[in-house]
């Protein structure tokens, strides 16, 4: 596809991110991102095994040549922690390419806005690429961007609620201000959802729950990959104007 994401001077094909938690086991999450057609997998940089041996490895099951690994700081309530686990990540693998969140609550997983665009800017002049998940708020989607952060990537609705996009909104004003990438992260449900981020000029969502979760991992992560590029060439194709009246598809002049 010419229609490509970027991101941080990267370009992917799919728009479609995914991540690597919830599933029954690893061999389940690499069957369902490679149906997904996923470049870019998540992955929680507390949840990696380093050390013990006896432990199977995602690098076994899903080739970090083929695939972006995204570090995230899932689990992260400070600023503190969240720059230590990201630093951690350069040092075990290189990564610059970074996902950051840093939590407010462990009952709503809400991000804590204030330490997160404290954390952007120190990743940022620390040479980080930071995608940051936020809240709905074009007012702080526009200082995370004075901030340097790379895409932007507010919640539809709480991370693994399957609500949907709850403020449709917001998310229109953050599109139409921001030149970043603006990534839809948490809360979707269906693939349906998947193809109304897209539509609102979204360049790409971010699933988990919705794939692993689903009584059917391996035939919703293909639902996600076909909602996701439906939403795309719809949003590119220019969708007709709303009107309250009819209008009629047959030719109304020549009627015998």
């Amino acid at each position: 596809m010419r229609d490509k994401l970027i991101v941080a001077g990267k370009k992917f094909n799919s728009r479609l991110i995914v991540g690597t938690g919830k599933y029954k086991n690893m061999a389940e999450c690499a069957k369902a991102i490679e149906l997904s057609g996923a470049d870019i997998v998540t992955v929680a940089v507390r949840r990696v095994n380093i050390s013990n041996k006896n432990q199977p490895l995602l690098m076994d099951y899903i080739d970090p040549k083929k695939i972006t690994y995204l570090p995230n700081t899932a689990g992260c309530f400070t600023s503190r922690d969240a720059l230590r686990t990201l630093r951690l990540a350069r040092e075990i693998g290189g990564w610059k390419l970074v996902k950051l969140e840093v939590l407010g609550d462990k009952k709503n997983l809400f991000p804590e806005m204030i330490e997160t665009l404290k954390t952007t800017e120190v990743l940022t002049r620390e040479g980080f690429k930071v995608m940051v998940y936020c809240n709905d708020d074009p007012l702080m989607a526009k200082r995370l961007e004075s901030a340097g952060a790379s895409a932007i990537m507010p919640l539809a609705a709480p991370i693994g609620s399957g609500l949907g996009i709850l403020n449709q909104v917001n998310i229109k004003i953050i599109r139409k201000q921001t030149k970043l990438p603006l990534i839809i992260d948490a809360g979707l449900g269906q693939a349906s959802d998947a193809t109304i981020a897209m539509e609102l000029g979204c360049d790409g969502v971010l699933v988990n729950t919705a794939i692993a979760k689903a009584k059917k991992p391996f035939v919703m992560a293909e639902a996600f990959k076909n909602a996701v590029i439906a939403g795309r060439q719809s949003f590119l194709s220019g969708r007709i104007i709303k009107t309250i009246m009819g209008s009629p598809s047959s030719p109304t002049k020549g009627i015998i």
